[in-house]
Order: C-alpha cells, then structure tokens, then sequence
C-alpha cells in the first residue's frame, strides 16, 4: 500500500507521520489488495484562532472500485486521525463486501457437462 501524506498549516513531525502510518495499517488491512495508494491530508482549518480544526482528510484509492473518502474534523489531531482512519476502515470492509455479494460466480474449476450423441455418424 502506498501512502502519501501532506500537511497544510503546520509542520508534520516525524512521531505524527509514525502515528498516522500505524492506524492506516491497522484500519485498512481488510482490503490490502485492493487497496493502490491511499492519501492523507492533514490541515489547520483556523490556524491560531484554535477549536475544532484540525482535519483528517483520508481518501482510499481502489482498485476497479470506486474511491473511498472520509473527512474527520476534530480538536485534537490525534483524535481526528483516530476517527478518520476507523471510518475509513468500516467503509472500506463495506465496499468490499458490496463487491463481493454482486460478484458473478467464478467459473474456474468446475465442470461444464457436454452432452454427445450416438445416433448420428460423425463424417
């Protein structure tokens, strides 16, 4: 899984990129397959001026599916990342179960009768 993860408003340090990369490992691992990048932004809505405004924007690139996207907007980032991440799992685990269930049957393996007959000479 690739992860790209940009920070608008503030600096990204290292202990927050560790933080963010190990809940996305965790919250996504249920669709690792389908999964082909998965992008995070993070921003300081109101800068100084302080309240909830530290969004988690995480949108959830698919392969053959539709994209999934979640925004969190909290007061501590942490806790922004936290919800974010777990929706984005919830989600993900539903996309994947709608896939599943409108699937057509695989046709690998299995036995195709053939029917032959006996009456009519073959020239």
């Amino acid at each position: 899984m690739q992860v790209d993860i940009q920070s608008r408003d503030f600096t990204l340090t290292n202990s927050l990129r560790d933080y963010l990369t190990k809940r996305l490992a965790y919250g996504l691992t249920a669709g690792d397959a389908a999964i082909g990048r998965v992008m995070v932004r993070l921003s300081d809505v109101n800068g100084p001026r302080g309240g909830e405004d530290k969004r988690c924007h995480i949108e959830v690139r698919l392969r053959g599916m539709p994209d999934v996207v979640v925004v969190d907007t909290e007061a501590d980032l942490y806790v922004a990342i936290d919800r974010a991440t777990e929706r984005a799992g919830r989600a993900l685990v539903r996309r994947l179960e709608r896939r599943r269930e409108f699937a057509p049957p695989a046709r690998g393996g299995e036995d195709i009768p053939v029917e032959t007959s006996t009456d009519t000479p073959i020239e």
